[in-house]
């Protein structure tokens, strides 16, 4: 069935000039002017065929059309908060889709989950495989991790420096372990083949802490392995143009859920 279309707007007007039989007091409530409520008010009268207000000496009041649809209106517009505040409950959802590649997972994510976890003991985690591509709506995703240039098109945050470092076990060989966001060494006279090729950066560390060979991979990943002493720093951390970003659409970077799990896990 078709249903009429409501001018919510101009109801929302009249409910506010009918409970304070005054334009300006109306106004003030819904941050407009005078001017504008008056509009309103003269076009919904337009659209309905009838006169809403009379203007008296005493003041503005009520004709007899607009008292006998008010209770009416007042009880939609009290089912209409019922609606959003049931929409809304979900937000307090306290299970989260994640998608994040295997290694960031691995490396720099899992404890931090564990962390807020200690902290709202009713969270629930699932956790994909992500890439570029992924749809949030087919996936029914919350948030996303990616490693990348910035956000695109979506909401976002940066995680960690935009820092890449070398890095390979004490005393191990100088060859090189390569994974897609870093398939080679290249300096001013030379590209150096690779003796091991993995598929992630997570990966790749673990091939170095094995005594393969040294790796260039993101600081965020190797700095734990460096500061326990499983990985040497072969150089000084250089700046790239990609770094993890935490990402979502915006109707997910609004919901209170994410909102609150974005802070935990950002730092803000």
């Amino acid at each position: 069935m078709k249903r009429t279309h409501l001018p919510l707007n101009g109801l929302r007007v009249l409910d506010a000039a009918a409970r304070h039989l005054s334009f300006t007091r109306a106004a003030d409530e819904l941050a407009v002017t005078p001017a504008a409520v008056g509009q309103q008010i003269r076009a919904l009268e337009d659209m309905l065929g009838v006169v809403l207000f009379r203007r008296t000496p005493k003041g503005l009041e009520l004709t007899d059309e607009a008292s006998a649809g008010l209770d009416s209106l007042r009880s939609g517009f009290l089912q209409f908060e019922d609606a959003v505040e049931a929409m809304q409950a979900s937000q307090s959802s306290h299970n989260f889709t994640i998608a994040v590649p295997r290694d960031f997972a691995e490396k720099w994510l899992h404890h931090r989950l564990a962390d807020f976890a200690r902290d709202n003991p009713d969270v629930r985690f699932s956790l994909v495989s992500g890439d570029h591509d992924i749809d949030f709506t087919e996936a029914n995703l919350d948030i996303a991790f990616r490693l990348a240039d910035g956000p695109g098109d979506l909401e976002g945050v940066p995680i960690g420096s935009a820092e890449f470092i070398t890095v390979a076990a004490p005393d191990g060989p100088k060859d090189w372990i390569s994974w897609p966001g870093c398939s080679y060494r290249k300096s001013e006279d030379e590209v150096e083949e690779a003796v091991m090729q993995v598929a992630d950066a997570g990966l790749a560390l673990q091939a170095a802490i094995a005594g393969f060979g040294q790796c260039s991979v993101p600081l965020l990943l190797a700095q734990n392995d460096i500061d326990k002493g499983r990985l040497v720093a072969i150089d000084e951390p250089r700046a790239s143009t990609r770094r993890y970003w935490l990402v979502a659409p915006t109707p997910q970077w609004r919901q209170k859920k994410v909102k609150a799990l974005v802070a935990a896990l950002s730092g803000q």
